[in-house]
């Protein structure tokens, strides 16, 4: 695909997940299906039907093992943030259908225990996971998302 192709592709619609604990640390986890350092908050499509808010509640569940009772929804972001995948994944990653992503993300307050969280989950999309500090979320992620996350701490900051 062609620069100009994939600048006429649209976004996928989906949301994020920034999973706080108690200590005001960020949940992320390494990709599975990266060999690099690649890790990332939870996040994921919208389904037909499904509002922003209960596609995150699911995306979690689906990806961490917890569940919406052992959280609590404190903050979305108020607009829409979107990012654009390197030219090159763009042909591998769903099928060419889409340039990038555009997120709702939802800022969630884990309630929980650490044995709470399991990544073996029935699609694992994580290897392994930690919580970071949010000084040293931005400098962890891959590079092309780091724009959007800088705007999601940007947002969430004061609440974390």
């Amino acid at each position: 695909m062609t620069p100009e192709d994939i600048a006429q592709l649209p976004y996928r619609h989906c949301v994020g997940v920034m999973l706080a604990n108690r200590d005001g640390q960020v949940f992320v986890g390494q990709r599975i299906d990266t060999p690099s350092a690649a890790w990332q908050m939870p996040q994921g499509g919208i389904d037909k039907g499904e509002t922003p808010r209960d596609a995150a509640l699911r995306e979690l569940w689906e990806e961490t093992g917890v569940t919406a009772d052992l959280v609590k929804v404190e903050a979305e972001t108020e607009n829409w943030l979107t990012y654009d995948l390197p030219h090159d994944l763009v042909p591998k990653i769903w099928k060419g259908r889409y340039r990038g992503q555009q997120q709702k993300w939802f800022l969630t307050r884990f309630q929980g225990r650490d044995a709470d969280v399991d990544i073996a989950t029935e699609h694992p999309e994580f290897s392994r996971w930690r919580w970071l500090s949010p000084d040293e979320l931005v400098d962890n992620i891959v590079p092309f998302k780091r724009e959007v996350y800088t705007e999601v701490l940007k947002a969430f900051r004061a609440r974390i």
